[in-house]
């Protein structure tokens, strides 16, 4: 049996407008729908961080190498 959950009265209109929106069957369905979407932004903002912290490593050295493949660079002075 799960645990019981006092709902304010604002929230209940809340949960009974977007129960009719989301063609939910019951109140706690829309409250699993919510869990569910709030998990998803979570795992969004932690992989935003992650791919941050990898580009802000790698762009670095992408610098370096673009320079080294730069058409005045010294390694292609001698090619025909």
């Amino acid at each position: 049996m799960g645990k019981p959950l006092t709902i304010k009265e604002s929230d209940d209109e809340k949960l009974l407008m977007l129960k009719k929106q989301t063609g939910a069957k019951s109140k706690v369905e829309v409250l699993r729908i919510a869990l569910n979407l709030l998990e998803l932004d979570i795992a969004k903002k932690d992989r935003i961080k992650r791919w941050k912290k990898s580009a802000k490593i790698v762009g670095d050295s992408g610098l370096k190498v673009l320079n080294e493949f730069n058409n005045n660079s010294e390694r292609f002075k001698n090619l025909p």
